[in-house]
């Protein structure tokens, strides 16, 4: 079997899920480009927990985790199969990675927000990874690289998150323009992975102000780094989308390809 494409995707912010777009015309777009996967799994910003969990439910809810926004983003729903005949069969790799099943989990919307897009009919059975809080940078890193089997069996692996991503300093105007240091760090960032500089990213701290400012925590930034953590050595990077939302989010997204 061919080794399926693995992504990061900016998802930004929620009203993405009913927006129509640059951004979510990539998307869409994106979802058509590569071969369709067997199965999905997404490396979430937004679930968090002690140790290192995947979604075994067999019909994942669509969870809202997000507040204040338009009642038209709560009628959506993305009623995906699980994965659980795949999880099955990719078992060794899990309890390689030391992986648990949380079979109550559903997929929340750093996965179901891009997949609504990229796959509208909701058809693949997918899979949504928790971040460990307890990890480092490097020990998410190379993690990533336990589950990288996972693409030779037909699993698409999705990042999602933003590299850039304070809400401290958000505009509420979708469009605004961009900070400047948060347009420095991206450009810092863009530089590294081109260079396969994956070290000075994962030691982000020491790349000075912009990218303190671009990442004052890191669950949004850490999906970036799995992704990374998967690029095979006959792979380059692909920037299929690159430009800001909120003037403090970067919304830059890229595939892995030979």
């Amino acid at each position: 079997m061919a080794r399926t494409s693995a992504l990061f995707l900016g998802h930004g912010s929620p009203m993405n899920i009913i927006l129509n777009n640059a951004y979510t015309e990539h998307l869409m777009k994106l979802g058509q480009d590569i071969p369709t996967p067997k199965a999905i799994l997404v490396v979430s910003a937004h679930w968090l927990t002690q140790g290192t969990y995947i979604t075994s439910a067999e019909n994942p809810k669509t969870i809202y985790d997000f507040y204040g926004f338009p009642q038209e983003l709560y009628n959506v729903t993305y009623p995906c199969p699980g994965a659980g005949v795949q999880i099955a069969e990719l078992d060794a790799v899990f309890k390689n990675a030391s992986i648990q099943y949380d079979s109550d989990r559903g997929l929340d919307h750093a996965a179901w927000a891009v997949l609504k897009h990229m796959y509208p009919n909701a058809n693949i059975p997918t899979m949504e990874m928790s971040l460990d809080y307890n990890k480092t940078p490097k020990e998410h890193f190379e993690l990533a690289k336990k589950i990288a089997p996972l693409r030779d069996q037909g699993v698409l692996i999705i990042g999602s998150g933003n590299i850039v991503h304070n809400l401290r300093a958000v505009d509420w105007n979708i469009d605004a323009t961009p900070y400047d240091w948060a347009v420095e760090f991206d450009k810092i960032a863009k530089e590294c992975i081109l260079e396969k500089n994956h070290r000075s990213l994962i030691e982000y701290e020491k790349l000075g102000r912009a990218a303190l400012l671009s990442i004052p925590t890191s669950e949004h930034y850490i999906p970036m780094l799995y992704t990374l953590g998967l690029q095979a050595e006959d792979e380059q990077v692909d920037f299929s989308y690159e430009g800001f939302q909120n003037a403090s989010i970067s919304m830059r997204c890229f595939t892995l390809q030979k």
